[in-house]
């Protein structure tokens, strides 16, 4: 999964072939199409363990953000760094476009999970109903900003990072909220 990650960031999904990977890590074509049966598959897989990993590790940077350990423009920075630099954005659209819709089921999955161990922490459905809205909101601008944000912020006359901005001022207000709440609990 390294090499063909490594080949999504370097070169663009298109590059994620079975020959191309199997080249990278000395195997033969033949091993990569046992093992993953196809392309799809192997872009499939490497979806799934991006969305595992990705979400793991923004889940951790929640649970510092919560306790005041980081900031949560870290929290709006892994997320769209995922979607852009890592190639999570160009690969979801390249799965999508070649009729690999269900190739996005693990993402979709493992950011669920995510989101029940979040929502599972929530002191109020209010505060449930929030983590799954900006959890939404955030994921959604982070794949659009991945695919249009440079060209879309030009165009408006914005700077390039205000897609970042606007996510990071949502998650402050839900983690503002979600403080407030907890320290109602505590009275």
């Amino acid at each position: 999964m390294e090499a063909a990650r490594g080949l999504l960031i370097e070169a663009g999904p298109q590059a994620v072939t079975l020959k191309a990977v199997a080249g990278r890590i000395g195997r033969t074509h033949a091993n990569l199409l046992h093992h993953f049966g196809s392309a799809a598959g192997l872009q499939k897989a490497l979806a799934a363990h991006l969305g595992d990993t990705i979400t793991t590790t923004i889940g951790e940077a929640v649970d510092a953000a919560r306790r005041g350990e980081t900031d949560p423009r870290t929290i709006v920075d892994m997320t769209f760094d995922a979607f852009d630099r890592e190639g999570a954005g160009a690969l979801a659209s390249w799965m999508l476009a070649s009729g690999n819709e269900d190739a996005l089921d693990p993402v979709v999955e493992a950011i669920h999970r995510l989101v029940d161990k979040l929502v599972a922490t929530a002191l109020t459905p209010d505060l449930a109903t929030l983590i799954r809205e900006n959890t939404l909101m955030l994921v959604l601008l982070a794949l659009g900003d991945s695919q249009v944000g440079g060209p879309m912020a030009s165009a408006l006359g914005l700077p390039r990072e205000k897609a970042r901005e606007i996510a990071t001022r949502s998650l402050v207000f839900a983690l503002a909220q979600e403080a407030a709440a907890a320290a109602r609990g505590k009275v």
